[in-house]
């Protein structure tokens, strides 16, 4: 196998949740390799992240939509094939996280992190199958899991449960598709620097318990996970189908 491999060239992806963090460095990695980029974020208004793929001389929109919403998913997918074209790439990174001790987890955030992480990671990857079985293309479908798909986690019910549900959704389409060029998986990070773990890095002592914890003697950053989501989404995993990649430092080995 070559570094062709790797590349993207001719490819169109959707990386949602890309306005910054974990997204914008994934969809900022795919335009180096050569796709065209659509990112998304929950606001309106200017993306650095895709004057950043423009600068690269790839092309790329912004769209803002709230993916809880199954309308907002449908609309966001058309806007994202009538000003591309198509689609090849989607990435399913979009959502927060909402902590607090279970017996006080309100049931607004409960549904939040189920319809955020889970509901609309189902729905425009339900949306980008029909797409590219319509098309009858081959297509690359990445979702963002997490450690806690794995482990309970600390006062995260809804984030964890979601995230279960996402490694769990990710082996059933992989089931579904891969016979017919659809390759499915998901990577799993582990404790990156995001807006999601302000909080933890901001508590000196749950931040320190975390680095003791971690192999690789750090947190991780965004750009940490580019080189697996460049995997995931080219013709080098073109015979991975259903799997979830860690990237923990170590994490889940200790």
């Amino acid at each position: 196998m070559s570094l062709e491999a790797f590349q993207l060239d001719g490819k169109t992806a959707l990386v949602t949740g890309s306005r910054r963090g974990i997204g914008a460095a994934i969809a900022v990695a795919l335009a180096q390799a050569g796709a065209d980029v659509a990112c998304h974020g929950l606001t309106p208004g200017p993306a650095a992240v895709r004057d950043e793929i423009l600068a690269l001389g790839r092309r790329s929109v912004y769209f803002d939509a709230d993916v809880r919403d199954a309308h907002a998913c449908a609309t966001l997918f058309e806007k994202v094939l009538s000003e591309l074209g198509h689609l090849d790439i989607l990435v399913n990174n979009a959502g927060p996280i909402r902590r607090a001790p279970a017996e006080q987890y309100s049931a607004e955030d409960w549904d939040e992190m189920l319809a955020v992480h889970l509901s609309a990671t189902f729905r425009l990857s339900q949306l980008a199958g029909q797409h590219l079985l319509g098309r009858k293309a081959p297509g690359k479908i990445v979702n963002i899991a997490s450690l806690l798909s794995f482990q309970g986690g600390i006062r995260v019910p809804g984030y964890s449960a979601a995230k279960a549900g996402v490694a769990a959704l990710t082996k059933a389409l992989a089931n579904e598709w891969a016979s017919k060029r659809i390759n499915v998986n998901a990577i799993a990070p582990g404790y990156i620097v995001t807006d999601n773990t302000t909080a933890l890095r901001s508590d000196p002592v749950r931040s320190q318990q975390i680095l003791n914890r971690i192999p690789a003697g750090r947190w991780g950053e965004p750009g940490d996970l580019t080189g697996a989501a460049i995997f995931l989404c080219s013709p080098a995993s073109d015979y991975v189908h259903g799997h979830v990649l860690v990237v923990d430092g170590g994490w889940l080995s200790f």
